[in-house]
């Protein structure tokens, strides 16, 4: 079976790739976390060779190149981080690159396609917007369109390697996810939810009482228009400060009750099929109008209709499973030395529940 992308950190095997996403995603929202990563190197007592990997080298510069690619990715620096937190966050991403190294190192002689190089380049333009904004984007990490390739090259090699060792690990039989849908029952209780759209005129928290007004005014005047007929969806696309209206016009799907702010949630859930809030409706994120537009009641997902979601879950937590196998037999049985402190393992996160099927 096919992994859908990349072990995270795990497969970074070149920090240019992962600088090159991270600067596409991030750079509109934070341009610093998008410049190059030795301009933000954390000054740290780090040694000058954090790790030596099966006799190769990894030095302090790729450790601190490696953290603000991952920080990037949330808009953060290394300067951001905590003094206390620091020697944790080192040896998290150092434990990652150094199981990086050794997967790069076995999957060395994997080939892999110029097509499935080429697909990759597609979507990495796709992210980024226009052809235009892919070279200037390659242009200011200093990098080639060669040298992305082969960065892409040896992801790839990774992933199929990974993919190797957990063929058929994965499976899942109808008697295991049967067995899993009569011990939790729980899980399979869908609560009621419905499906709205809204038109959002946005406000800060903290805003002037006279800044309220006038927004409060300009959300009853796009009430009025669309009391007189006008489309929703349209008006919805043409005003509303919801960052993802251009796509869907203002349609949010199906919502349960706790998925919104209780001021919404309320809202919405007293509306009738096809109804439009009364008035204006004020959150935390400014003034809403809101449309019903479907209703499910609340029932508890029967296992036919629960099983594809149910077995794609509990295919996701072998796999997890068993690459956490793979890296701890690989690691141990490396010779790798550490020259940073051994710091507390995290708490294990809890297991994400599969979400009832729709």
């Amino acid at each position: 079976m096919k992994s859908k992308g990349p072990l995270t950190l795990i497969l970074i095997c070149s920090f240019f790739a992962a600088e090159f996403l991270i600067g596409a995603d991030t750079a509109k929202k934070n341009p610093e976390a998008a410049a190059p990563a030795e301009a933000k190197t954390a000054e740290s007592p780090l040694p000058e060779v954090v790790a030596v990997v099966e006799g190769v080298e990894i030095k302090n510069a790729e450790l601190n190149r490696a953290l603000a690619a991952i920080l990037g990715q949330q808009g953060r620096t290394v300067a951001s981080i905590p003094a206390e937190q620091k020697p944790t966050v080192y040896r998290m991403v150092l434990d990652q690159l150094i199981v990086d190294r050794l997967i790069s190192k076995r999957s060395a002689e994997i080939k892999v396609t110029d097509a499935e190089i080429d697909e990759m380049i597609e979507k990495l333009k796709t992210n980024v917007g226009t052809e235009e904004q892919f070279q200037a984007q390659l242009q200011k990490s200093g990098q080639t369109l060669d040298k992305l390739k082969e960065s892409i090259r040896a992801s790839l090699r990774q992933q199929h390697w990974v993919d190797e060792q957990l063929k058929g690990k994965d499976e899942v039989a109808d008697g295991e996810a049967e067995d899993f849908y009569k011990k939790n029952p729980d899980k399979f209780k869908a609560p009621e939810m419905v499906r709205a759209s809204h038109i959002l005129l946005a406000l800060p928290q903290d805003a002037k009482p006279e800044t309220v007004q006038e927004k409060e005014k300009a959300a009853k005047a796009v009430l009025d228009r669309v009391k007189k007929g006008e489309d929703f969806a349209k008006v919805a696309e043409e005003v509303s400060d919801d960052p993802s209206a251009k796509q869907n016009k203002g349609d949010l799907d199906f919502f349960s009750r706790d998925r919104m702010v209780p001021e919404f949630a309320d809202a919405a859930f007293k509306l009738k099929q096809d109804e439009v809030s009364s008035a204006p409706v004020r959150s935390q994120f400014g003034y809403h109008i809101i449309k019903l537009t479907g209703r499910k009641e609340a029932e508890t997902i029967g296992y036919e209709k629960a099983k594809p979601d149910l077995v794609a879950y509990l295919k996701q937590e072998k796999k997890k499973a068993e690459i956490s196998k793979v890296v701890r037999e690989i690691r141990e049985k490396a010779d790798v030395k550490v020259n940073l402190p051994d710091v507390p393992a995290p708490a294990k996160p809890a297991a994400t529940e599969p979400a009832p099927a729709k």
